[in-house]
């Protein structure tokens, strides 16, 4: 099977630690653009994605979503973060951003043909191989893998073990395709991953859930956790 190329890889990809990677929660809208606000302008965060789930299942929930997605892409430009829409491609295409892709959501295929060459694909693999292996010959930009540790916005998901998270970064360092954890994960507890080839490391509740007077310091926190990577 040969590989598909992948695109260039966003300007800021760490050479020596991973990137935060902040993924919207539930708020209601103005405070969530509050918190995004503050969390941007620290300078901490590397990839944004757009998650609304409880948008999405609204009266007319892609209106809206599309409303909120318009205005956080604009902010997210202001800081040069490049954005990812969830499980979404025809909003992804539409807003000319990247497009993060669940194992039912998609194919990468099609993501490469409806999306610029420098736009980011993601796919989640969990922990199994074959499914990395799947996504990386298909041409993602990075594969996701977890949950590493029991997260609170995702309490069924199911962990995975270490080796599994060791055979996948294997994998995709032989195939010069990036790495994205997620799930559970905390300043406090990333230091348990240290010196695995990550590019990504998602956070969701570790920072958005706090006060909008908490996320500035919590984005310190984990800038100094990923700089003594």
């Amino acid at each position: 099977m040969t590989k598909i190329s992948t695109p260039n890889k966003p300007k800021n990809t760490p050479k020596t630690g991973p990137m935060l990677y902040l993924l919207t929660n539930d708020d209601e809208f103005d405070l969530l653009y509050a918190k995004l606000t503050v969390a941007l302008a620290t300078g901490t965060i590397g990839l944004l994605q757009i998650r609304r789930k409880q948008v999405l299942a609204q009266p007319n929930g892609q209106e809206k979503l599309y409303a909120e997605a318009v205005k956080i892409v604009a902010l997210a430009e202001r800081y040069k973060v490049p954005v990812i829409i969830n499980d979404d491609l025809a909003l992804a295409a539409k807003l000319g951003v990247g497009v993060h892709l669940g194992q039912q959501d998609g194919a990468i295929s099609e993501a490469r043909q409806q999306l610029k060459t420098n736009q980011i694909i993601g796919r989640t693999c969990h922990g199994d191989v074959t499914l990395i292996k799947k996504a990386i010959y298909s041409g993602v930009t990075y594969i996701a893998m977890g949950a590493i540790f029991a997260s609170s916005t995702k309490p069924k998901a199911d962990t995975i073990t270490r080796q599994q998270l060791i055979d996948g970064c294997q994998q995709a360092a032989d195939n010069k395709t990036d790495v994205c954890i997620i799930g559970g994960l905390t300043a406090e507890n990333i230091h348990q991953l240290k010196g695995l080839p990550i590019a990504y490391v998602a956070v969701v509740g570790d920072i958005m859930d706090l006060p909008i007077q908490s996320i500035e310091e919590r984005c310190q926190k984990w800038q100094q956790a990923l700089t003594n990577w």
